[in-house]
């Protein structure tokens, strides 16, 4: 009789124990799925991710729920948002205590969602069942409460950032602590991986982490961290294998301590710091690493030797780097090596197939930046293949490496700047349409015909070299193409209206700097993705088409120094996008229309050098969001319009970069917007910086009446150009107020009285000029004003004082003459006058010639001639200046 109920007990033990299919069959917790519903209706939902939780439903069959599969007990809740790019899909709202009621929640995952910068709960501490918890990038700000060291249970913390994706408009306030001494109550804790959480105040993080005995993955990732306590000799970290630190400030030499973790560290990195001194030997004890990165910091000195000791090790990141000296042989001895990163260094000496022949496992190689000889023959075979090579700016040529054809598996190639003057091999083009994402042969000295090429990369420069021929073909795949600085030739329509394999995903074309000529085509449908169009400096004409309108995603439009003509075509107000437009050195007419007010996306608008006439509309003053306005060198004529002062990023000390998406325009960095600017008197080209330019420059029209005094309220003003108008009335009374201002150039007007003392407060003031106007008195004696030469203050005739040699008011009867004439007694025979002449006309006609004949000619050397000239103030001035805002606003 007791056979049957211990048949059946063991026979009802066993059902239960195994794991059903589905919970369909399963009872489940009434009081969970009531907390779950209450959890639910605290928090926004505007994707409707939680709609399968319904209260009619099992809560064990709810989106983002597991349950136990033998308890039905609620275990799990993934809500992380499954698309980490669409914030329509983003959780926010509140968590609710409700929580408290899963007795036996072990997992809770809210990352990549949008909780606004709400304090992360304090009530999580009371869930001492958790074993995981991920708050990662959902926007939680504020204290990180120090009731999450009461969840001795939990095996992964993982905290901080707020979400890339986010719509709020002010960043949400970071997670810090007060107190890290919490962390150590977690004897749990397995890995612990936190995302610009700001730890600066706890300066002994290093020993409360190294108390955690299970603690294997350490991942501190620009936490502010100032110390990596450099005078410990030893830390407890037994189990750890994965140490990340980076992007934090630590300025000091590697510590010690990190030298006892030898047996068990796999990975390393400590890249992004400020980290001194050379690599220390000592680095070749760390026998089981696998990944070391150091980049991004302040080392100096030598490769060390002893990293040849790291058998093991499969990725070695040293870029951007102060190392010199020369690659040590070890180097080449780690067979194991998949990445080697050495480039943006001071490395120096010679590479050779010799170096490489062990290295068969080598997928990654960066060597740019250096100075560095990679020279091999010509028929080298590698014993790797790689995926990703960058070799720019180091000396790879002049032949074109042969090498490269049998590299069949790269995605990235990058070989500019490395030297190469040769006319590129005939199986090039072939072989590189092989290469799926980049390939940059820019600023080299690389020729060859192109007409009839079919180009298949998703990004393509070939910018600054010698090529020619017709524009090649595209393949739809194709988002940036810059060939700028060549010599191609023939229509843009060879390009433009090619039947193409599938709609086209090109986002940035830029051909400016060539020889190209007719007019622009219509046939614009086919690119309707296109954000950046750059046709400057070539010989195009005709009028700018309204089919142009059919690229409504235009973000930069360069027309500059062509030959159009015509008035502006009104299609061009539809580009509620535009953030640059440059018509400037055209054949442009008419006046400028009102409605360009209504592309107020505008940050830079440059109309110079054409034949626009007409008063300076007033609906101009509804583009706030200018930085740049150049009208200079036409025809306009009336006054100066007083709202200019609504350019409230002119106005502005200091400007968010987010103003500026269609000016530092980078598809993962790979092209940035530039614009020639004439602001010191020179014509230099803003690339980087362009976003810190603030600039307004009416020069060379008919411009009459007096200087708006509303103009003194743009603060951030960093350039102004007034000159050759007819402006009347004293300068600006209240001018000290712009004391961004670099450039200041107000000659050939009318403008009288005296020069105010307040000019001498603009100190960051580099170039001024108020000649040829009818200013007088003495000019104020200040190290700024008498810094200036004489030329910027000729042509007044009743001005005096230094630097002029004019020392005294004319009822003085003293005063000396601004100009230098040639002494009476002083005679040149003419024999010598005559061979000058001719000697001149032969020198100038001979260099000077092919200047201005050859316009790629003209264009290099004029522009590298006041690009070194000029380049250093403005870069450093614009920078001193943008640090000066920045210390303001602290």
């Amino acid at each position: 009789m007791m056979v049957f109920p211990l048949f059946w007990f063991l026979f009802s033990t066993i059902s239960f124990a195994l794991p059903t299919q589905a919970n369909t069959f399963l009872p489940y917790n009434e009081t969970e799925k009531h907390a779950l519903l209450r959890f639910k209706h605290a928090l926004y939902d505007p994707g409707n991710r939680l709609s399968s939780w319904s209260a009619h439903e099992n809560c064990c069959e709810w989106n983002g729920v597991r349950c136990h599969n033998i308890t039905s007990q609620v275990i799990k809740l993934h809500l992380g948002n499954p698309c980490v790019s669409c914030h329509e899909f983003a959780l926010g709202g509140k968590v609710s205590p409700a929580l408290l009621q899963l007795e036996f929640l072990n997992r809770l995952d809210l990352r990549w969602n949008e909780f606004g910068g709400a304090p992360i709960p304090s009530f999580l501490g009371s869930i001492r069942s958790l074993t995981y918890l991920d708050l990662s990038f959902a926007s939680f700000g504020g204290l990180i409460p120090p009731q999450l060291g009461n969840i001795s249970n939990l095996h992964y913390l993982i905290l901080g950032r707020s979400n890339y994706f986010s719509t709020s408009k002010q960043e949400p306030l970071s997670l810090y602590v007060e107190n890290f001494h919490w962390i150590s109550h977690l004897a749990s804790l397995e890995h612990l991986v936190m995302y610009q959480v700001d730890l600066h105040k706890e300066v002994h993080w290093v020993e409360l982490t190294s108390m955690l005995p299970s603690l294997s993955e350490l991942y501190l990732y620009d936490c502010k961290l100032d110390n990596m306590s450099p005078s410990l000799k030893y830390a407890n970290f037994t189990s750890l294998t994965f140490l990340s630190i980076t992007r934090n400030h630590f300025i000091h030499e590697i510590p010690n301590w990190l030298f006892n973790l030898s047996t068990s560290l796999l990975y390393l990195h400590l890249g992004g710091n400020q980290l001194t001194g050379q690599i220390p030997e000592c680095l070749g004890q760390l026998k089981s690493l696998e990944s070391l990165s150091l980049d991004f910091n302040s080392f100096d000195g030598p490769i060390p030797s002893s990293l040849g000791n790291l058998s093991s090790l499969a990725y070695l990141d040293l870029f951007g780097n102060k190392l010199n000296g020369t690659l040590p042989s070890s180097l080449w001895l780690l067979s194991n090596l998949v990445e080697l990163y050495i480039g943006n260094t001071s490395l120096v000496g010679t590479v050779s197939e010799a170096h490489l022949k062990k290295l068969s496992k080598l997928k990654s190689l960066d060597m740019s930046s250096t100075s560095l000889i990679f020279k091999v023959k010509s028929n080298w075979v590698p014993p790797f293949q790689l995926e990703y090579l960058d070799m720019s700016s180091c000396h790879l040529g002049p032949n074109f490496p042969t090498w490269l054809q049998t590299q069949t598996s790269l995605w990235y190639l990058d070989i500019s700047n490395s030297g190469i003057i040769d006319v590129a091999p005939t199986w090039l083009w072939k072989w590189a349409s092989g290469i799926n994402w980049l390939i940059n042969f820019s600023n080299n000295q690389i020729s060859g015909n192109l007409s009839g090429v079919w180009l298949n990369n998703t990004v393509i420069h070939l910018n600054s070299n010698f090529f020619t021929g017709l524009l090649p073909m595209l393949s739809s795949n194709v988002i940036v193409l810059n060939m700028a600085n060549n010599s191609f030739s023939g229509p843009i329509s060879q390009l433009l209206c090619q039947k193409l394999n599938g709609t086209s995903k090109l986002e940035t074309l830029d051909l400016s700097n060539n020889d190209l000529s007719r007019q622009l085509p219509q046939c614009w449908n086919s690119w309707s993705s296109l954000t950046h169009l750059n046709l400057g400096n070539n010989n195009l004409s005709g009028k700018i088409p309204n089919s142009l309108s059919s690229v409504l995603s235009l973000e930069a439009l360069h027309l500059q120094n062509n030959s159009f003509f015509g008035s502006i075509p009104s299609s061009l107000r539809d580009f509620t996008s535009l953030g640059l437009l440059d018509l400037s050195s055209n054949q442009l007419l008419g006046n400028i229309p009102n409605w360009i007010g209504e592309v107020t996306s505008l940050n830079v608008l440059c109309l110079r050098s054409n034949k626009f006439t007409g008063e300076i509309p007033l609906q101009i003053c509804r583009l706030s969001s200018l930085i740049v306005l150049d009208l200079a060198d036409n025809e306009l004529s009336g006054f100066i319009p007083k709202c200019l002062n609504n350019f409230s990023l002119m106005a502005a000390i200091k400007t968010p970069d987010g103003m500026f998406t269609a000016l530092q325009y980078s598809n993962y960095e790979i092209y940035v917007e530039s614009l020639m600017l004439m602001t010191v008197g020179r014509e230099l080209e803003y690339k980087g910086i362009l976003k810190y330019v603030r600039m307004i420059d009416l020069s060379s029209n008919n411009l009459s009446g007096s200087i708006p005094t509303e103009l003194s309220q743009l603060a951030g003003l960093r350039f102004l150009n007034l000159s050759c108008n007819h402006l009347m009335g004293s300068i600006l009374e209240k001018i000290g107020r712009m004391t961004s201002l670099l450039s200041l150039d107000l000659s050939m007007n009318n403008l009288s009285g005296e020069i105010s003392q307040i000019l001498a407060d603009l100190t960051f003031l580099n170039h001024l000029n108020l000649s040829y106007n009818q200013l007088w008195g003495r000019i104020p004696s200040s190290t700024q004003l008498q810094s200036f030469d004489a030329f910027s203050y000729i042509g007044n005739a009743h001005l005096y004082g230094a630097p002029l040699t004019k020392n005294c008011t004319a009822n003085d009867g003293s005063q000396s003459k601004d100009t230098i004439e040639e002494s009476e007694g002083f005679k040149m025979p003419w024999f010598y006058i005559s061979n000058m002449g001719l000697g001149f006309i032969i020198g100038f006609w001979g260099v000077c010639g092919a200047l201005i004949f050859k316009k790629n000619w003209r264009y290099a050397y004029f522009q590298f001639v006041y690009y070194m000239r000029d380049w250093v103030y403005v870069v450093v001035a614009t920078r001193l200046n943008w640090f000066r805002d920045n210390l303001r606003s602290l």
